[in-house]
């Protein structure tokens, strides 16, 4: 039974506000921490700011009263029913977006349901989440994203993330493998480019002075083996009435397209996230059709709501999805989403934010709902390391049930 719920304001990796929940049951207390995007989607379920002059309007005091005058009262002494308490709070909230309890102050009161529910039942939170919704747990391979562009970082290149995708036979591994790698790119980082030091993005991978995003590639491609690439391209930050900004140089649609062919030739990139605009679902099916077996991942496109999957899946419009969950604001309609993909056959990319916390519970969403992949950044710097951390002990435990 829920006996208090308090919540505080905290700040993330980047230095700005978030919201701290503690939820409170005889078990003892359950706290969650809220991670916020800097490329967000437009269709995004809607934090709550303050817009005031502290912290320069990002503030979160009006949601952290949000929970406690007005969501408290209505969950004290209540049963601990996760996917209850997010229909309660959804109802409650009465908007299409979250926007009058704020996604960030439902989404941080979740979390705590889902991790006080998991210890009642006297399980992870992955098997919690995986035995609730009737999915089978697993490791997710790791994407880690060793140089950052676009919105996070100081580079001059437009695609947003260049991850890695290793492929050891174990997580731990993988993780080595990304750990040992990084290092090494430092220090090629150094070499190549003439530096004394090397930047970090908001993700934790490297900021390049590159000429261009090809360049990156090219040059992770030279310093790398046994890896295939992940590229965050994030184009809704880039395009323009109608046509892209790209490196410096403007593309239309078509000249997108092509681009993504020419280098799907030259390197081993086995997916391409947010190629296109948030609303182009028509040019996502294209390349979809072209791309045969790499994944097309759909993020803006998709900001893991069930009606733009449904659409997105009736249109042939992608063949991957990033489950994000302050996207859509609750765990229970993260997971919901999670099987729906499965429905149609895509792959599934759990996702952290450029705004994180050391609360680690994507790891156990991801081990949970079975996600084919997770991304949460470079094997380096906390509030990342934190939920690679948590899978190896997860990967560990789970090899203990087989």
């Amino acid at each position: 039974m829920i006996k208090d719920l308090k919540a505080r304001e905290i700040l993330d990796s980047r230095g700005e506000p978030t919201i701290e929940v503690s939820l409170f049951t005889e078990k003892g207390e359950f706290i969650s921490s809220v991670p916020s995007g800097a490329s967000a989607g437009s269709h995004e379920a809607k934090e709550l700011r303050d817009g005031e002059e502290r912290y320069f309007g990002k503030g979160v005091l009006r949601a952290v009263r949000k929970i406690e005058e007005e969501v408290r009262p209505l969950l004290i002494g209540r049963k601990v029913d996760p996917r209850k308490v997010d229909e309660l709070l959804v109802e409650t909230d009465g908007t299409s977006d979250k926007s009058r309890l704020g996604s960030n102050a439902i989404l941080g009161v979740s979390m705590a349901a889902f991790k006080a529910a998991a210890l009642e039942e006297g399980v992870e939170l992955s098997e919690y989440i995986s035995s609730s919704f009737e999915l089978e747990r697993s490791i997710p391979r790791p994407c880690f994203n060793v140089v950052n562009g676009g919105v996070h970082s100081g580079s001059n290149v437009s695609f947003q993330e260049f991850m890695v995708v290793p492929h050891e036979e174990s997580f731990e591994k993988n993780l080595r493998f990304a750990s040992e790698l990084l290092h090494a790119l430092k220090s090629a980082i150094l070499k190549d480019y003439g530096v004394s030091s090397v930047d970090i993005g908001d993700e934790g991978g490297f900021s390049i002075k590159a000429g261009s995003s090809q360049e990156i590639l090219s040059f992770l491609s030279k310093n790398t083996k046994k890896t295939s690439f992940l590229i965050d391209v994030a184009a809704t930050e880039f395009h323009e009435k109608g046509n892209y900004l790209l490196d410096g140089k403007v593309m239309n649609r078509d000249m997108m397209i092509s681009f993504y062919e020419e280098i799907m030739n030259d390197f081993p990139i086995i997916g391409i996230e947010d190629p296109l605009e948030e609303n182009d679902f028509s040019g996502f099916r294209v390349l979809t059709e072209k791309m045969g077996e790499t994944m097309i991942v759909g993020d803006d496109l998709l900001v893991t709501n069930l009606e733009r999957m449904e659409r997105a899946n009736k249109e042939g419009s992608c063949n991957a999805m990033i489950l994000k969950i302050n996207q859509i604001g609750s765990v229970s309609e993260s997971i919901l989403a999670a099987k729906k993909a499965k429905e149609f056959g895509w792959k599934i990319i759990v996702s952290h934010r450029s705004g994180e916390t050391n609360d680690d519970f994507i790891s156990d969403l991801a081990v949970g709902v079975g996600a084919d992949h997770i991304k949460a950044g470079a094997p380096q710097r906390g509030e990342r390391v934190a939920k690679y951390n948590r899978l190896l002990k997860l990967e560990n435990n789970l090899k203990g049930c087989l």
